[in-house]
Parts: structure tokens; C-alpha cells; sequence
């Protein structure tokens, strides 16, 4: 099997699990790639990690059977843009703290890898949204797996957002900022906003404001396949797009536009891993500490 692995950072706790991963893949006689960036954060630890011959790969030109994403939820997204429409199943390993993407803990890796080479395990297909800022630089990678914030500028006073709905005026939110979520993304920034939290498989986004001026406003779900425009004001007529945590400070003339993207991320799960688990472990769902 043809493995792809990515990082960015390799810290001194996560050497055991690193090398974990790269000890399993070698019994198995995997064929490893490994992306140039995170090669040389592999090459500078300290103790140094004893490593397979690997190949080294460029994130835009390679192919895989399956990517292994090693970090945390910010890692996952980062290679899942690296991935992009490549359709290339990502198996996220947790080094992080939540990791509601990267689930796979170091105690599990050997048993997990080992089911993967058998073929026992499924791929969840992940919504993303495509984002097209008009007036506006090119984004270098214009889609967000988890997603998509309108936010005030550090010290700004807070903004407008006019949000239209397939054509058709919604609201205009005052706030600090305004997130739109996949069902991937629901369990993240919008869920800090107040916004409910989807299943994977759900053909919705989540529209949740950040601190709204006002106490009517709350968080909305709709279905996936419209277009949402939204429209910026602010004192500064600045204002900030975020994508899966990738910014960039747009002007105020910029209308933005939100539409289902045309290609899923494939999200590898073994079988004795379940969203429902993944609550009770990562939101203590069911915790009760009396018990």
C-alpha cells in the first residue's frame, strides 16, 4: 500500500506516537511518502527518530492509496487542502487535544493500521464550502472543510453582515462576526458561537453569529444546496475572511459568495470508532461525576 503522511510540527511528547506510525507502516512494507515540509520537522528531532528509507513528496504533486495526517484537528485541515479534489481517503492520528477529526489515538495505532492493510474500515464523505470573493485577490485555496467566518478586525467596533439566501434578503446581522459551518465544522467555531452540532452526514450548514447585538438573532441551519451573498460594513471598511483558520483582509466592497463545493474530503473511520462515541469521549456527553 502507497502511504502519504503529513505534519507540521514534531514536538518532543509526540516522537512515541511518530514513531509508532512509521514502525507499523514498515512491518506492513508500506511504500511511504512523506510531504517535504514535514520531512525536514522529521529531520531535526532530538533525539532523532529511527525512520524507514521514505520518498519525499511535493503537497501539490503526489499520489497515495491513503494520507495519514499526524497532529490535530488544525493539521487535518491543513492537509485536507493539500489533498484537495484529489479524492485520496485521510486517516487522521491525534497528537493534538480534541481531535474530533484526528480521533486515532497513539494506543490504537499498531490495531488500527493493521485493520486498515486488511480493508476494515469505511470513509465518511465530508462536505466543504466553496468561497468566491469578488473584487478580491484570488484565494489560494478557496474552500473550507469546517468553515467559513466573517469577522471584525482585531479592535474594530463591531460589523454588518447582509446575508442574502439564493437571491433572496435574509437578515442583516450586527456583530462581531458571522460563521457559516459544514456539518464537519459544526463542532468547531460555530459551536463556540452557540450553533447546534450536526452529524457528518448531514446535507446542512450551520449560520451562527459571534456575538450578536441582539438577543432575537440565533443560530439557523439550512440546506446545503443554496447560495449565500454576504455583504460587509464596517467603521474601519475593512473586514476579515477567514477559511478553516486561513485569513485574509478583505475591503468592504467585496461581496462574498457561499455555495456547496464540488468534491468531498474522504475522512477514513475504523469500524469501532462512531460519532456518537466520539461525543461521549471528546464532550463528555453522558459524564456525570458523581458516578
Amino acid at each position: 500500500m502507497k502511504i502519504a503522511i503529513f505534519g507540521k510540527h514534531c514536538h518532543p511528547q509526540d516522537y512515541p506516537i511518530i514513531q509508532s506510525v512509521f514502525d507499523a507502516l514498515t512491518r506492513r512494507q508500506a511504500e511511504i511518502g512523506v510531504d517535504s515540509s514535514f520531512a525536514r520537522e522529521l529531520a531535526g528531532c532530538n533525539p532523532p527518530l529511527q525512520l524507514p528509507p521514505v520518498t519525499t513528496i511535493a503537497r501539490d504533486d503526489f499520489s497515495a492509496d491513503m494520507v495519514l495526517s499526524i497532529g490535530g484537528d488544525g493539521t487535518f485541515l491543513h492537509t485536507a487542502a493539500c489533498i484537495g479534489n484529489k479524492g485520496i481517503p485521510i486517516l487522521g492520528i491525534n497528537t493534538g487535544r480534541l481531535g474530533f477529526l484526528t480521533d486515532l489515538s497513539g494506543n490504537d495505532i499498531d490495531n488500527e493500521i493493521e485493520e486498515i492493510f486488511n480493508g476494515h474500515y469505511r470513509i465518511e464523505n465530508r462536505s466543504l464550502l466553496q468561497v468566491e470573493a469578488q473584487f478580491a485577490p484570488t484565494l489560494s485555496w478557496p474552500y473550507a472543510l469546517n468553515e467559513v467566518a466573517i469577522l471584525k478586525q482585531d479592535s474594530a467596533s463591531m460589523i454588518s453582515v447582509r446575508m442574502h439566501i439564493d437571491g433572496e434578503f435574509f437578515n442583516t446581522y450586527q456583530a462581531d462576526g458571522l460563521v457559516i459551518a459544514t456539518p464537519t465544522g459544526s463542532t468547531a467555531y460555530a459551536l463556540s458561537a452557540g450553533g447546534p452540532i450536526l452529524v457528518p452526514q448531514a446535507s446542512n450548514w450551520v449560520i451562527a453569529p459571534v456575538a450578536p447585538h441582539s438577543f432575537t438573532v440565533r443560530p439557523l441551519i439550512v440546506t446545503d444546496d443554496v447560495v449565500i451573498s454576504l455583504q460587509v460594513s464596517s467603521r474601519t471598511d475593512k473586514f476579515l475572511l477567514s477559511c478553516d483558520g486561513r485569513s485574509v483582509m478583505l475591503d468592504t466592497s467585496t461581496t462574498i459568495t457561499l455555495q456547496k463545493a464540488p468534491f468531498v474530503i474522504k475522512v477514513v473511520k475504523g469500524y469501532n470508532h462512531s460519532f456518537s462515541e466520539t461525543l461521549r469521549t471528546k464532550l463528555m456527553w453522558g459524564a456525570d461525576k458523581r458516578e
